[in-house]
């Protein structure tokens, strides 16, 4: 297996530059009845509800916050530009709609940013450094292909190589927590080989959040309508809002993995135990950013340099600089470290921020920081947590949420088996289940075989 840019950046950066969008909800009173209800706004309600309009059926889509995006949100009041505080990355720029559907809308889609530094202590790694790192990953990532062929499923934290170096930190991070948002001892050695290659990496230059927002124009959504109760049958759904009932003859859920094992959601039946099962083994982990504003650019970095270190443990850090030729700096943390950091709350996190930017770049990092804002999507009541990515041994439930349960079918990154973790992989897993809910409902026929009109026609003219 060959090293890519998506296991060396570890899927996690690119700049939001100009003005973002921040929906906000209609007058029009919710409708009571419909074909198919969306539940959630985010890519892949938004992907599911673009594709049921298109069949010409009725759809309301429930989103229980005050804007659409989901795990996609552009700030653009914060800071003096936008800055994304879920999802940056879009992928594989050949396939993906969303791409086509960002340029249709007027939306820049740009390149990942190249620049990357590798700190060890308070200078630059040198070049055979840099190279004594990329070997260390070829290494661990064939060790991870390699165990993923066993009979068992086993963590990447066991298929490691014994000996990594100094650089055993370093790899562990990026192959676990900034990629995944989990530390390699949780993270399936079969999910992570089986996931579709990421390495071309996009962004919607003014933010993912802007976009799915954008891709929302004109659909029927009420926002702050939380669904509280969901009874399904083999026939149809009556879904239970602060504002009222809805009935509809299927519903598409895109609630998280994280929100459907909590119980917030209620359903009447319970789902059945194989779903709710399924869904605890694609946890989200946990992977949040710390803004911080420096003017004067304090730290010497350029323009949407990345940034990491040769780490010694867990406590460390991804940063990428100056995003966007701004003086806005983001440092993500994430796995069990940064899990336990946002559960301390936003303080504590800048100061963790400021206390590494000033361990690898100087203490005058502290001084210049002027504005700062942190993520916490561990804490987000309708999301609880970052992305997906399976135990050892839960590969397979990724396909167990495709499957319909009666009249549900659930949709989001942790129902894709190869994009889960990913926008693309939302968007697509939207689309999926749109497709099964038409069917379900008899808006799409199958097209029948043609062997049986031939044959009957030969019986005919005998």
């Amino acid at each position: 297996m060959t090293i890519t840019r998506r296991d060396f950046l570890a899927a996690s950066a690119v700049m939001v530059l100009t003005q973002g969008l921040r929906a906000t909800a209609g007058a029009a009173p919710m409708p009571r009845e419909a074909d198919i209800v969306v539940i959630g706004a985010g890519a892949a309600g938004i992907a599911a509800a673009r594709r049921i309009m298109a069949a010409n059926r009725k759809v309301v889509v429930l989103e229980a916050t005050g804007q659409i995006g989901g795990r996609c949100l552009t700030d653009s009041t914060t800071f003096d530009v936008p800055f994304d505080r879920g999802a940056r990355w879009i992928h594989n720029p050949d396939t993906n709609p969303m791409i086509r559907l960002a340029r249709g809308a007027g939306l820049d889609v740009v390149p990942a940013p190249l620049g990357q530094k590798i700190r060890i202590g308070r200078r630059n790694a040198r070049a055979s450094e840099v190279e004594e790192l990329l070997a260390t990953l070829v290494r661990a990532n064939r060790a991870i292909d390699d165990a993923s062929r066993g009979r068992v499923d086993v963590s990447c934290a066991a298929a490691l190589p014994k000996e990594l170096g100094d650089w055993a930190g370093a790899v562990e991070f990026l192959l676990g927590a900034n990629a995944t948002g989990k530390d390699l001892k949780e993270l399936s050695a079969l999910d992570k080989i089986r996931a579709q290659d990421r390495s071309a990496a996009l962004a919607c230059r003014q933010g993912l959040g802007t976009l799915i927002a954008k891709l929302g124009d004109g659909l029927p959504i009420s926002l702050g309508t939380p669904a509280t109760r969901i009874a399904w049958s083999g026939r149809d759904v009556t879904v239970e809002t602060p504002a009222g009932k809805i009935a509809a003859r299927a519903a598409i859920v895109t609630a998280s993995s994280n929100v459907l094992t909590s119980g917030a959601l209620k359903f009447t039946p319970e789902l059945p135990r194989r779903t709710l099962d399924a869904a605890s083994k694609v946890s989200l982990g946990s992977y949040d950013h710390i803004a911080l504003q420096l003017p004067g650019n304090a730290l010497g970095l350029s323009r949407d340099d990345v940034v990491i270190e040769q780490a010694k443990d867990a406590r460390t850090a991804f940063m990428i600089a100056n995003m966007g030729g701004s003086s806005l700096c983001s440092v993500d943390v994430a796995g069990s470290f940064g899990r336990d950091l946002s559960a301390q709350g936003e303080p504590a996190m800048v100061a963790f921020a400021v206390e590494w930017l000033s361990k690898l770049f100087g203490s005058d990092a502290a001084k210049a920081v002027k504005k700062s804002s942190a993520t916490r999507w561990d804490a987000a009541p309708f999301a609880l947590g970052a992305m997906s990515a399976a135990s050892p041994g839960g590969q397979p439930s990724r396909k167990v949420l495709m499957e319909p349960v009666g009249s549900l079918f659930l949709a989001g990154e942790a129902a894709h088996e190869t994009l889960w973790g990913t926008v693309d992989g939302a968007w697509e897993s939207g689309e999926r289940a749109a497709e099964a809910a038409l069917r379900k409902i008899g808006a799409i026929k199958d097209v029948e075989p043609d062997q049986p009109l031939r044959a009957s026609k030969k019986r005919k003219r005998s």
